[in-house]
C-alpha cells in the first residue's frame, strides 16, 4: 500500500544544514510529482519545495537559494538538502506526491507523508 517515510530532521543551529529524505512504496515518484511541505505550530502548511516527473523544480522565496530538492528514481526517493538554516524554518516537513504538479502545489497533494521535526535554534 501507499507509504511515503521522512527521515533526517533534528537540532541545528541557526547556519547549519540538514538533508531531509522520503522514502515511498506503492507510488512512484516516476510519474508523480513530489515535494515538501512544511508546517510551525500554529501556522498554515506552506509550500517548501517541488519536483516533477519531468525534473521540473520549483522552490518557496524564503527558501529559494537555500535548499535544494533532488529525487532518486530507481530508489523511489526525494531529499532535500537545505543549507544555511533559520530560526524561522523550524516546523515538521511533510513529503507529500500527486500525478497533478499543480495539485501538489496548491497543497492538496494525494498522498502525504507522516512528517519529520526540523528544529533551528538562534
Amino acid at each position: 500500500q501507499v507509504q511515503l517515510v521522512e527521515s533526517g530532521g533534528g537540532l541545528v543551529q541557526a547556519g547549519g544544514s540538514l538533508r531531509l529524505s522520503c522514502v515511498a512504496s506503492g507510488v512512484s515518484f516516476n510519474i508523480n510529482a513530489v515535494g515538501w511541505y512544511h508546517q510551525a505550530p500554529g501556522m498554515q502548511r506552506e509550500l517548501v519545495a517541488t519536483i516533477t516527473s519531468g525534473g521540473n523544480r520549483n522552490y518557496a522565496d524564503s527558501m529559494q537559494g537555500r535548499c535544494t530538492i533532488s529525487k532518486d528514481i530507481a530508489k523511489n526517493t526525494v531529499s532535500l538538502q537545505m543549507n544555511n538554516l533559520k530560526p524561522e524554518d523550524t516546523a515538521v516537513y511533510y513529503c507529500a506526491a500527486d500525478p497533478l504538479s499543480r495539485q501538489l502545489q496548491r497543497g492538496v497533494a494525494y498522498y502525504w507523508g507522516q512528517g519529520t521535526q526540523v528544529t533551528v535554534s538562534s
